[in-house]
Order: C-alpha cells, then sequence, then structure tokens
C-alpha cells in the first residue's frame, strides 16, 4: 500500500537536529523542570531532600538517575491537586484516570501544556501519515480520559477536518465512516475490529472503505494484530504511545515510513529504561521498565515517572530522536501462574496464529484450591463451526503448553461471545479475590 513519506519542510527543524543539539536542548529544559517541581510541589521537595538531591546536582542529563521515582501511589496519594505546580487558577483543563482500582489520577494543564500537547499530537498524526486537509475519524472517548480530546486538539493542530465521534455507537461509527469518507481513523485496535465486524455484518467490506491509515493506541497491541488488522481492512496500522501522568497520547509515535518502534518526542519528554526490579538504569538496547520525565510541563511536571510498561530504548531511525521498541505487556499485566509469568500479548499471539480463531479473548484466573488456575474465553470466526472451534481449542490449549510453559483450560464461544469494548479491552479478570472473599 502507498506510504505518505515526509515531504521536505514537512518536519519541525527539532527532528532532525543533531543529537548534540538535542541533547543540548534536553538538559536546559530538564535543569527547569527539576527546579519547578522542586520550587513548587511539596512532594518532590521532600523526595529529593529525603534522596539527598538538589536540581542544582544535575549537570548532565546522566545525573537524572540519582534522583527519586515518581509512582503512581505519589499521585493518588496527593489526590486532587497536590501534585500540582502552578495555582489553581492558572489550570486550564483537568483530566483524569478512571480510578478503578482506586482513587483516579488527576493531571492538569495550563494553556502552555495544551499548546505543548497539541503540538506534540499534531507532530503524531503527521508522522503517522496525515496531511492538513485530511479528514480524521476520532473514536477514542472524550471525556476525562486524554484520548479524545488530545487526538482532536492535535488534528485540528495539524489543519485536518475532525469528525469527534467518540466512542460506542457502532453502527454510527460504520455509517459516518461510509458517510463522511475519513482518511484516518483514531481509535484502540480491539474497536478498531469490531467496527470492522460491524462493516462486515452489514454486508459491507472493510476493505472497500476510504480509511488509508489507523493510529492505534491506548492498549498493547502485537505485530500480528497489526497485520490482522492490515489485512482485514486495507490500510496501515500505526502505533501512537501516551500516558495521561505524563501528558497523554502523543508521547511517542511510530512513522508510517519506517513502521519500526515509536519515536519518543525527546524535546518534550525524557526517556529512561530501568530495571523493574533494581531501578538501575539499562543500557540502550536492553529491555525493563520505561520511566518518563517531562520537560516542559508547567502545571504537573512529572520526575522519573514509572509506566509500569516494558521496552527498549532504541536508537533514531526516521528522526534523530531515539525509538521505544513497541509495547505488548505491562510489569503490572503479567500474570504469575503457578510460578510462570504470563503476559495476555503472549496468549493473544497464538490465537492469531489459528485460521479458526477470532482475535477477540479474555484471561480469567481463579484460585479454587489454593492453586491458580487459568481458563481462557475465545471466540470461533462467523463461518466456523462448533466442532472446528473444540479442535482450535484443543490446538491452542497445546501451543499455551508447550510455548509458554502454564496449563491452560480453553473455551471456545461462538461469534460475539465476548463482550465488545468500546475503550481499552479488558483481557484479564482476576477472580481469585474475589473467590477469597466468598470463602
Amino acid at each position: 500500500m502507498p506510504v505518505k513519506s515526509p515531504r521536505p519542510g514537512d518536519l519541525e527543524p527539532i527532528e532532525t537536529a543533531s543529537r548534540d543539539e538535542l541533547q543540548a536542548l534536553q538538559l536546559e529544559r530538564l535543569q527547569w523542570s527539576l527546579r519547578h517541581a522542586y520550587d513548587n510541589v511539596a512532594h518532590y521537595r521532600q523526595a529529593f531532600d529525603r534522596t539527598g538531591v538538589h536540581p542544582d546536582d544535575c549537570r548532565t542529563l546522566a545525573d537524572l538517575a540519582r534522583f527519586p521515582f515518581t509512582l503512581k501511589s505519589d499521585l493518588r496519594d496527593h489526590y486532587p491537586f497536590g501534585m500540582f505546580a502552578v495555582p489553581r487558577e492558572r489550570v486550564a483543563r483537568i483530566h483524569a484516570s478512571s480510578g478503578t482500582t482506586g482513587k483516579p489520577t488527576v493531571v492538569g494543564y495550563t494553556k502552555n501544556d495544551i499548546d505543548t500537547w497539541a503540538s506534540a499530537m499534531a507532530r503524531s498524526i503527521r508522522a503517522a501519515g496525515g496531511r492538513p486537509g485530511d479528514i480524521v475519524h476520532i473514536a477514542y472517548g472524550y471525556g476525562l480520559f486524554t484520548g479524545g480530546l488530545g487526538a482532536h486538539y492535535g488534528a485540528e493542530k495539524l489543519g485536518c477536518t475532525v469528525i469527534p465521534m467518540s466512542g460506542g455507537q457502532t453502527e454510527r461509527q460504520v455509517q459516518l465512516i461510509g458517510d463522511f469518507r475519513p482518511d484516518i481513523i483514531m481509535v484502540t485496535p480491539s474497536y478498531m475490529l469490531a467496527i470492522a465486524e460491524e462493516m462486515q455484518r452489514q454486508g459491507l467490506d472493510p476493505r472497500a472503505s476510504s480509511l488509508s491509515v489507523g493510529i492505534f493506541g491506548a492498549e498493547p497491541w502485537t505485530p500480528t494484530m497489526r497485520e490482522k488488522i492490515e489485512a482485514v481492512l486495507g490500510l496501515d496500522a500505526i502505533d501512537i504511545y501516551g500516558l495521561s501522568e505524563v501528558i497523554g497520547p502523543g508521547v511517542a509515535q511510530e512513522c508510517i515510513e519506517t513502521k519500526d518502534g515509536l519515536t519518543v518526542w525527546e524535546d518534550y519528554f525524557y526517556p529512561e529504561v530501568v530495571d523493574p526490579e533494581t531501578g538501575k538504569v539499562l543500557p540502550p538496547g536492553e529491555k525493563g521498565e520505561l520511566v518518563f520525565t517531562s520537560l516542559t510541563k508547567e502545571a504537573m511536571p512529572i520526575i522519573r515517572y514509572r509506566t509500569r510498561d516494558l521496552t527498549r530504548l532504541l536508537p533514531g531511525t526516521a528522526r534523530t530522536m531515539r525509538r521505544i521498541e513497541k509495547i505488548t505487556g505491562r510489569s503490572d499485566d503479567m500474570m504469575i501462574i503457578r510460578g510462570v509469568n504470563v503476559f495476555p500479548t503472549q496468549i493473544e499471539e497464538l490465537i492469531l496464529r489459528d485460521p479458526v480463531l477470532a482475535p477477540h479473548y479474555q484471561v480469567e484466573i481463579t484460585r479454587p484450591k489454593n492453586l491458580d488456575e487459568m481458563t481462557i474465553l475465545v471466540e470461533r470466526r462467523p463461518d466456523a463451526g462448533s466442532a472446528d472451534g473444540h479442535a482450535a481449542g484443543e490446538r491452542l490449549a497445546h501451543r499455551v503448553k508447550d510455548l509458554i510453559g502454564v496449563t491452560a483450560a480453553v473455551r471456545v464461544l461462538h461469534s460475539g461471545g465476548i463482550e465488545r469494548s468500546v475503550g481499552k479491552a479488558r483481557r484479564v479478570v482476576d477472580k481469585r479475590q474475589l473467590g477469597a472473599l466468598r470463602s
């Protein structure tokens, strides 16, 4: 399929600056961010003092490793506005997580922060192949979730025409894609497949739609899932990365001309990869936990935030800035089943290998007799019969045992048997605590 490579003059100068130029800018901004956090956020002042470091101790980029980490629990402990570095009256917008596992994490933005975010998102959409005048269909959720508004402001800043559809109403999504003929869709990869299913249900060929680029994020997805989406929809499936604690979507973006990992916008966000157990900074190319420090945020600077996302730092290719390897798992998504580490994306890879199985699944974990048990619920494709599904389930159980090393029960459901998500897919249902409460 044709690739929209950047034309001369498309890129901002910083995207092709030398590493020396970029690092000089990073150090200047890092020193400002550390000072801003220390002077204006009680948590950072206390954490720095407790660790025995001061913003003046940062004389090189490597000195950042001397400063303490920020954890999600720190943000929850200072709910709602305790991590803000400016008076509340200067905060132009507030976003927050869902808070399903405790207090929500709250983030604030000044007007300058929102402009920075829009610039990072515009750059991301352009890197994915978007151009001024393109029609962008946004099916990320709007509201406190950062996805919808983050994508919206970036697309407008790039000069695109925005369809602010938000999530849900899948039949309506299909209708508007057919009527408005957008060039680009921004959505979670799992919901993109649900939209494609609805197209097929209506007798439409997803490959015949106007969509040429899909910018997919907000949940881990595998290279095999990319191949599946591109085959079903006939578009370029491009990865985007972000998290609300750092700013929202647009922290890093895959470039359409290479599709070889996500370029980190290093003039705004400084990346590190650390050993998840020891916190030691790892050298380039070694896999570990991704850590980010904001370089320009005013309302809520974030210093060495542990994302729990697992990846590697790689040299730049399409841009001077470094890349992160595609994120297919999180340290806190990892399931430990009878001593074996299991990630949902490992199971997804095996499901997508089987032509009978559809890419809709959930993993249930139970502990009925003091031992963990894992059950994989997966759908068969609409054209597959129950006998085919039974055989595919046996194949999947065998592959999980051979390749991952755990025994799993597999239940193959009819097409549509697993509830569709309009946002982030819920891949793991842990029923162990529920069982303990009942016993």
